[in-house]
């Protein structure tokens, strides 16, 4: 079982700012670009934060509503700082949250919903930028074709994985969802083949209708 690497998935082409990046320098890149958010990097081209629209967002938050329709945000004095900043140093979110390359569309998620992020630029060894991958990137998992699921499903795991006889157990899959027929050696390998489908990279869900031979979940009879 393969699972799709950040290299395959990530964008190369990435939009940089400096530390000392004017503020509406930051705005035009944006909206140039036509990118929610821009690794800021030092000369060695190293991430050091994250300039996104939420950051710059701070600034327009903390001015005075003239019309008085909405309170002034209370903010703590880290976020009165950034929302006073001129620079990208100053507006943005550091230290940056990179990602390697061989890393799998996993681990990528997972730290995306640990820190609560969205993006994540790719480093090298040296900590240079090599690309940025978003939420957005991991998600085209989802749109790999039904048929290439079902191979990997059928050639890949069941039969090279778990040594399965592809008469024994078969697999429909329609929109991602993964359909399970047909009979196992015993019954604990029930769960370990539906388990192992769910870890394909575009299975929506599975359902496993397979019946087995032997019922090794029964407790072993004890000697007299």
């Amino acid at each position: 079982m393969h699972h799709r690497t950040v290299e395959e998935l990530m964008s190369r082409d990435v939009v940089r700012a400096r530390p000392d990046t004017p503020f509406k320098e930051l705005v035009r890149l944006l909206e140039e670009n036509d990118v929610t958010a821009v690794p800021v990097v030092d000369e060695l081209d190293r991430p050091v934060g994250v300039v996104s629209e939420a950051d710059l967002l701070r600034k327009s938050a903390d001015q005075t509503d003239p019309m008085g329709r909405t309170p002034i945000p209370r903010l703590e004095a880290w976020e009165r700082a950034k929302a006073e900043g001129s620079r990208a140093e100053e507006v943005m979110s550091a230290p940056a949250v990179c990602a390697r390359p061989e890393w799998t569309v996993v681990e990528a998620a997972r730290l995306m919903e640990t820190h609560n992020v969205k993006r994540l630029p790719v480093v090298d060894e040296a900590d240079r930028l090599l690309g940025i991958v978003s939420r957005g990137d991991l998600l085209r998992i989802f749109l790999r074709r039904d048929e290439a699921i079902r191979e990997e499903i059928t050639g890949d795991l069941l039969r090279r994985t778990l040594g399965l006889d592809p008469r024994d157990v078969t697999a429909e899959v329609r929109d991602g969802r993964v359909t399970l027929s047909g009979t196992v050696a015993s019954r604990r390998l029930v769960p370990v083949v539906e388990q192992l489908c769910r870890g394909v990279d575009g299975v929506v869900s599975v359902s496993a209708n397979l019946t087995y031979r032997t019922d090794d979940t029964r407790d072993a009879p004890t000697g007299s």
